[in-house]
């Protein structure tokens, strides 16, 4: 069995499945903290390359980068916070349509159920007592038409949490290129290259906890992203010496 297998496989005991099932279901943050996380290396490295590029001193790759990593980290979590928060009002608005056609079109709603059920596969009398079932409680019909007609999750998103994943991952790694300036290492540039290139590839080697692909094959194609992105910032900077 593989390490991926071992990381994702669970048990099906009746004690494992109610523990598993029985749990209250959440909302995982993984698409925001990695996409924070490598624009935040991205961009900040980009800045840091550029102007390392063009010949500028320290302390403008410093103030520059600094700049970088407050406002466009708190641009990104904003931009997060505004496109969940639109989400969850599209979630809202629906929920109030399904709640408002179940009040004065239960038959026509009971006949979408069946409709839906049918699709999954169920037929004649247990497709019969999965609608009366399921339509006798208000609150599981809303929830069930709002997964089996609109394809949405059980789960309503959390605007700020998400925002707030984005923004911290976005300055933890978008620090990182700037520590070698701030602590004035020799070879600064460097340094700061081997370092957002291990963020890089340890972003990618994260992301493959949830992926198909293997770690380092996850890591490195982060990894040549941010190399690519960082190699335009610095030939782009090398145009402007001074």
């Amino acid at each position: 069995m593989s390490d991926l297998t071992e990381l994702t496989e669970h048990g099906h005991s009746q004690k494992e499945i109610e523990a598993r099932i029985g749990k209250p279901p959440g909302r995982g943050y993984l698409r925001d903290i990695i996409y924070g996380g490598i624009d935040g290396s991205v961009t900040t490295f980009a800045i840091v390359a550029g102007v390392a590029g063009a010949g500028l001193s320290p302390m403008i790759i410093v103030a520059l980068g600094m700049a970088n990593v407050l406002a466009d980290g708190f641009s990104m979590a904003a931009g997060n916070y505004s496109g969940t928060k639109a989400e969850l009002d599209d979630i809202k608005r629906i929920r109030r349509i399904e709640e408002r056609h179940i009040e004065t079109h239960p038959e026509g709603e009971k006949r979408e159920l069946r409709q839906i059920l049918h699709m999954k596969g169920l037929s004649g009398d247990a497709l019969d007592k999965a609608v009366a079932q399921i339509s006798s409680d208000k609150e599981q019909w809303i929830q069930f038409m709002l997964e089996g007609e609109y394809g949405l999750a059980p789960v309503d998103p959390h605007p700020m949490r998400a925002a707030t994943a984005t923004f911290i991952a976005f300055l933890i790694a978008g620090m990182i290129p700037l520590l070698p300036f701030i602590f004035g290492l020799p070879s600064a540039f460097t340094v700061s290259s081997v370092l957002t290139g291990i963020t890089f590839f340890a972003i990618g080697a994260y992301k493959s906890q949830w992926s198909l692909h293997p770690w380092w094959r996850s890591g490195f194609e982060t990894l040549a992203i941010g190399g690519v992105a960082a190699s335009i910032a610095y030939f782009v900077g090398t145009l402007f010496t001074v």
